[in-house]
This record gives structure tokens, sequence and C-alpha cells, in this order.
């Protein structure tokens, strides 16, 4: 290997490593809310239909970024659509330090959602730029399981700080913004990926646009998608509730470890489903999920927390292969150029999975106990889940053989 191409390799990893850092601490920032929600209902008077408005308040913002902003990257570069997303979660972090009505924690929230967005889109993108080709399942599981990874680090630590360090409503913000200005240091000093076009406000109309090869996995990738985050929007949302009330713990801790016990598994899942082709790892991932989410409904019938946490580790496993099995196939041979549209198309599935759902939950949650709005999602996760062993397909050109030593084009 000649001078200049280690050093352009060694400029890539950097990259890499910057964007997937950034990611981690981007969503670590959303996550370190949710172990707070209780301490909200208890000190605040919160109820869990506000709480759920929060999610949905978020979630918007994530979609309309997406839906405006997903392709911002291909015109101003990966790095400062990047640092902008990362200075939407600081402002977020900076209205969340003095929560004590609800407009405040949404607003907090939907600042959050629009920087989320902006990150999904563009450092999701950036990684799979600069990705080492090796092993190839790297560029799909970092950009799939980066953001469940960094929401596990943040509802953990949280959970932590709150329970045992001194300031419990506002240091946890101060190291999120801490942890979001260096990760906005390393991506000014990362190398741009994409070669800058001109600037049109004609790029800003709202638009959803895919290549064509990808449209034919669309249906599944959305049968995988909306359950898997649709379940995520329910642990941040109602999860709090369910555990304080139906399996007696209000520790913050212990509600920070249940979300990240959902989180957490599906970036250490995403690896094994690349030992099998795109398509079968769906169906077992989704099969996986859909055991996850019988084993939690059957928790809360019995309070068993034990196996509470026990089917939601399987339920983040299972997801974690899905995802990243469906992240496989839709960036297969896709070029620098379509990979900021495509990962637009993926989170605008997965929020919209987040919002309608918690949309809907939220209103029910006046009239209907929590435990019955979890069966609504199971019900949910089993559609998604039979939709996806019926109709799970491979991408064009990627044979059963080659599945699991493909690389990206």
């Amino acid at each position: 290997m000649t001078s200049s191409l280690r050093g352009r390799w060694s400029r890539l990893l950097f990259a890499f490593v910057s964007a997937v850092v950034a990611l981690i601490a981007a969503f670590a920032a959303v996550g370190s809310t949710i172990p707070l929600f209780n301490l909200y209902r208890a000190e605040d008077h919160f109820t869990n239909a506000g709480i759920a408005l929060t999610v949905v308040a978020y979630s918007f913002g994530t979609i309309g970024t997406l839906l405006v902003l997903g392709r911002l990257s291909n015109y101003v570069g990966r790095r400062a659509a990047a640092i902008t997303a990362l200075a939407l979660l600081i402002a977020g972090c900076v209205v969340l330090l003095n929560v004590h009505v609800i407009g405040v924690l949404v607003t907090g929230r939907l600042l959050m959602g629009l920087g989320a967005g902006m990150a999904s889109s563009s450092l999701a993108a950036y990684i799979v730029d600069a990705a080492p080709k090796r092993p190839a399942w790297l560029a799909s599981v970092a950009s799939s399981q980066t953001v469940m990874l960094g929401l596990a680090v943040g509802a953990i630590g949280s959970g932590a700080l709150v329970q045992f360090a001194p300031l419990p409503r506002q240091l946890v913000f101060l190291v999120a913004i801490a942890l979001l200005i260096v990760s906005a240091v390393l991506a000014a000093l990362s190398p741009e990926t994409v070669t800058k076009t001109p600037f049109a406000w004609s790029s800003l109309r709202p638009s959803v646009r895919v290549p064509h090869h990808v449209r034919p996995l669309l249906p599944v990738a959305a049968a995988v998608i909306l359950p898997t985050w649709a379940t995520g929007a329910f642990y941040q949302a109602f999860v709090p509730a369910l555990v304080a009330d139906e399996l007696h713990t209000k520790n913050p801790l212990i509600l920070g470890l249940v979300f990240a016990g959902y989180m957490a598994p599906s970036a250490f899942g995403a690896p094994l489903g690349h030992r099998f082709a795109p398509a079968t790892a769906q169906r077992i991932g989704m099969t996986g999920f859909m055991l996850g989410w019988a084993g939690l409904i059957t928790a809360n019938a019995t309070g068993a927390l034990p196996l509470f946490l026990v089917a939601t580790i399987v339920a983040g496993v299972g997801q974690g292969i899905a995802i990243s099995a469906v992240t496989h196939g839709l960036v297969f041979g896709s070029s620098i150029a379509e990979r900021a549209a495509i990962f637009t198309v993926v989170y605008l599935l997965s929020y919209s999975g987040a919002t309608i759902p918690s949309l809907i939950a939220g209103q029910l949650s006046t009239v209907v106990p929590v435990p019955q709005i979890a069966v609504g999602y199971a019900v949910f996760a089993l559609l998604g889940t039979a939709y996806t062993v019926v109709a799970a397909k491979n991408p064009a050109g990627e044979s059963l053989s080659s599945a699991s030593s493909s690389r990206y084009a």
C-alpha cells in the first residue's frame, strides 16, 4: 500500500470512528431523558398522556427534518450537516436543564427530534461512506445499530446519574452537552466524503426518493422497522409507568437498564444476522422479536420483573438481527449519492413507527390501562412478523451463497 493510500485509509478510518462516536453521543442525549420520566411524573405530576406527547413531539421533529433536510448532506457535505445536527441536540439539552412544566419538556424533545433527524441521515450515510470494506457487515451494523447503542448508553448513564449523583435533573444534560461538543469537534476534524454540489432550494421540497432497485424491498423493510421502532417508543413512553406500577420498582437505574435491555442487545444481535442471507436473517430476527413480546405480555400478567428483563433482551436481539439485515439489503450496491436518500426513507419509517402508535396510545392511556396498551403493541409486532416471514426477499444481485461475504459498491 502506497503512503498516499495509507493516508487516505487513515483519514477515512478517523471519519468512520468520529461519525460512530457522534451518532452514539447524539442518541445518548436522546436516551438520557427516559430515566427522568418517572421523576417528572412524581414531582411535577406529568401524566402518561403527557409523556407520550413528548415522544410524539420528538418523532414529529425527526420526521419533518428528514422530509425537508434528509438530502442536505449531499449539498453541504456530511460534516456540516452533522455539526448542525449536534448543535440542535445541544440546544435541546439546554432547554431540558429546567423542566417543571410539560411544555418545556415537549420543546426540548422537539429540538432533540430536529437534531436527531438530521443526524440520522447525515451521520448514518457518513458511516457507510467511510466504513472499512472488511468485515463486510461493519457498515450496515454500524449505521443501523449505533442509534440503538447510543440510546442504551444514554439510558443507563442517565439512570445511574439520577440515582446516585447530585443535581439529578441537570447533571445528565450537562454531561450530554459535553459529549456532543466533543463529537462536533471530531466531526470538524474529519475529512469530507462527498463532492459538494451547488445547493438548490428545490432540494428542500419534502420528497421521498429511493433507487429503483430498493423499492421492491421497502414493504418488508416497513414490516420490520415500524413495529420494532414502535416498541422502542413504547419503552420510552409507557415502560416507566409499567415498571413502577406493575413491576413495583421506581429505581431510575433499573428503568434505564430495562430500556437499555431492549436497545443494547440490538447492537450485539446485528452481527449474528450476517451469518445468513438478508431475507433469512429478517425472518429469524422478527421471530425472535415476537418471542420477546410474548414474554413481555406474560411478565406483565404475572408481575415477574426477571421475565420482563429476559424477554426485553430477546426482543432486542431479534430486532437487531432484523433491522441490520433490512439495512444491509437496502444499501447493497448503492452509490454514495444514493445513501442519504436511502437512510432518509429508513428513518422516516422508523420515526413513523415511533410516532403514530404513540399518538394513538397516548390518547387511549387516559381510559385504557398500560398493560392493555402493551397488548396492542404486541399485536402490531405479530402483524409485522407474519408479513416478514411470508414476504422477505434478498436484494437483487446478492445470492444466498454470497450474502455473508458481499461488500458495498
